[in-house]
């Protein structure tokens, strides 16, 4: 059950997985996977519920969030792995029933992450929320995105890019789960300057 990308500048490539929570690397694209060490914490995640994001910053250093904290006002835990070792130095806080679905670093250096909130029976609602991130500490907290329920389905991958304007645009995907009456599609908004 793969769920986050991450591509380095050296065009190596690496991939959350859910099921077995784990990533993996390649050497680039075509290449045999590597599988990264796997820390004792990620063991401890549920089924169904851990590696659903991964961002990579501009010194390299992967960053993982699990979809769910374990409570509802605990904070999501931020792993990262940097020279072979991974470290959880922080963690990003949780506001409602959202879970966290993707992740990007943003042309601007913030770590961007996308979230989703089932409200049935009215569908799926989606956010976008960024932090400025450090060694050891996630701060200046802003929401960039909240959806109604329904109005894009099930957002699950994001990619935070700058366009020939300047303007930062947060392009996102729908995932269907391979339900014939889900649909897969990109939706992308222009962020406010």
């Amino acid at each position: 059950d793969t769920e986050g990308l991450a591509i380095a500048r050296d065009g190596r490539v690496f991939v959350s997985v859910e099921g077995v929570h784990l990533v993996l690397a390649f050497a680039s694209a075509g290449a045999n996977a590597v599988v990264l060490p796997q820390p004792d914490q990620f063991l401890s995640f549920g089924s169904n519920s851990s590696l659903e994001a991964l961002a990579i910053d501009d010194q390299g250093t992967l960053f993982t969030l699990p979809e769910r904290s374990g409570r509802l006002r605990r904070p999501f835990p931020v792993f990262t792995y940097r020279d072979g070792a991974w470290s959880q130095p922080f963690a990003v806080p949780r506001r409602g029933a959202f879970l966290v679905v993707g992740a990007d670093f943003g042309p601007d250096g913030r770590l961007y992450i996308l979230e989703r909130e089932v409200r049935s029976p009215f569908g799926l609602a989606s956010r976008v929320r960024s932090f400025d991130v450090s060694a050891d500490h996630a701060g200046d907290e802003r929401l960039h995105l909240e959806t109604a329920p329904g109005v894009h389905q099930n957002l699950e991958g994001i990619s935070v890019w700058r366009d020939g304007d300047g303007a930062l645009r947060l392009t996102m995907i729908a995932d269907n789960n391979f339900i014939r009456f889900v649909r897969t599609f990109i939706v992308e908004y222009a962020l406010e300057q």
